[in-house]
């Protein structure tokens, strides 16, 4: 914010000279020592700041949050249903999609550089300024969601970004014909700052980034990585996307277009949060896709696990079909990440860990954090199951039994069950 000094002015009488008949004449000096009252300059501040005003809600200190598409947001009476579901329910928060799956973008952005995303936009609204406006003022903490690296319609225009097939020149598409840009390939980093400004600056209190990973589920003998410093070492190279990525979004200045006003937070900057695999919490290897909940934690102010039970296998705790134990599915899940959240130690190499000692298997130390440093994500979908409100809330308590108080619940259609959710109080 610009300072601005209002001089003083003292006028000091001088005396007459050289002849009766001149006049006696005044010199006027700027007494630089007086100080200005503090109420003159907040009045000027707030004169000459012309700035556009975005007010946000603060972070709830639990947030119970639902997900809702950019289809959704682009069609009132749909969305309006899931405005009135918060408005009757716990439901405090909303995640809404800023760029899905397909690499378009859900509202009209300020830089050019995305306006062709927004042009071809699958689904999308051009009055998203106006739903957060409305979603604040029945106290709904707004999260972004951006798929990160999936992202076919920017491999189209940029394949020299995309991964690659193994002749490291073909575009690679998994099995749903979707295109990665490559973890490693920091153009597309900047390019993606550029849209977590637009999005903040138009009212998203957090910012919420999944896919943050290597591809998977295509023909991965047929691939090739052709960006990034740390080589084949693919938690190396996202780590060092994560870091770079945090280090640029706490500046407050890249932000500075509009003011920020209610954020609830020192900086006027937008709270972040990753979606991770939910087996991260239990494995120490990366699952070839480069995550490592340990080596994620240090760079956002949120962790989500998206410990969906139908996401596990068989085998997992010896349970069987992981559908038909919702429960100890999810808790047991979110007690190995919070354990893993409050260790001073990992068997996990990071670039905020220092290695302990010589000794084998090689022990580290690491930053400690809080459960409140994780979010679970909530199955309410039938993939593999038939999952109803006892399913759903079973979840929830399984999270609030880990000491996991946050969560966010995932239903792709948007058809949420009500009954497992309790009214508003």
């Amino acid at each position: 914010m610009m300072k601005w000094g209002i001089a003083s002015v003292a006028f000091v009488g001088a005396s007459a000279f050289v002849g009766f008949a001149m006049p006696q004449l005044a010199t006027v000096e700027y007494d630089r020592t007086v100080a200005v009252p503090e109420i003159v300059k907040e009045t000027v501040e707030d004169v000459i700041d012309a700035r556009e005003v975005v007010t946000h809600v603060p972070l709830p200190e639990q947030v119970r949050a639902i997900y809702m598409t950019s289809c959704v947001a682009g069609t009132p009476s749909f969305r309006e249903d899931l405005v009135t579901l918060m408005r009757e329910t716990e439901v405090n928060s909303v995640v809404i999609d800023i760029k899905d799956y397909s690499g378009t973008i859900s509202f009209p952005p300020m830089h050019e550089s995305w306006m062709p995303a927004w042009k071809e936009a699958r689904c999308g609204t051009s009055d998203m300024k106006d739903l957060i406006a409305e979603l604040h003022e029945d106290g709904i903490f707004v999260i972004g969601r951006i798929t990160v690296f999936q992202d076919p319609f920017y491999s189209e225009t940029h394949p020299e970004l995309a991964v690659k097939k193994a002749d490291r020149v073909s575009v690679w598409r998994d099995y749903k014909g979707l295109a990665f840009i490559d973890v490693g390939a920091q153009a597309y980093w900047d390019h993606l700052i550029e849209l977590v400004v637009d999005s903040y600056n138009i009212g998203f209190d957090e910012l919420n980034f999944d896919y943050v990973r290597y591809p998977s589920d295509g023909p991965m003998s047929d691939i090739a990585f052709t960006h990034g410093e740390y080589g084949d070492d693919k938690q190396a190279n996202l780590e060092a996307f994560f870091k770079y990525l945090n280090e640029k979004l706490d500046d407050e200045e890249l932000f500075a277009a509009v003011r920020h006003e209610n954020t609830g937070r020192e900086k006027d900057t937008p709270w972040t949060s990753a979606d991770l695999f939910g087996m991260t919490t239990t494995n120490t290897d990366d699952l070839s896709i480069g995550q490592i909940i340990e080596r994620a934690a240090p760079y956002f102010d949120f962790i989500a696990p998206m410990v969906y039970p139908s996401h596990y296998p068989d085998s997992f705790l010896g349970l069987g079909n992981p559908n038909n134990h919702p429960y100890k599915v999810v808790n047991y899940a979110m007690e190995s990440g919070v354990e893993r959240m409050v260790a001073t130690t990992t068997v996990v190499a990071g670039f905020e860990h220092e290695r302990i000692g010589t000794t084998t298997p090689a022990r580290y130390t690491k930053p400690v954090w809080g459960a409140d440093k994780l979010r679970t994500w909530i199955q309410d979908f039938d993939y593999g199951g038939d999952y109803d409100a006892e399913d759903v809330r079973a979840q929830i308590q399984a999270s609030y039994d880990a000491g996991v108080m946050s969560w966010m619940i995932w239903a792709p259609s948007n058809v949420y069950t009500r009954a497992a959710l309790y009214d508003a109080e």
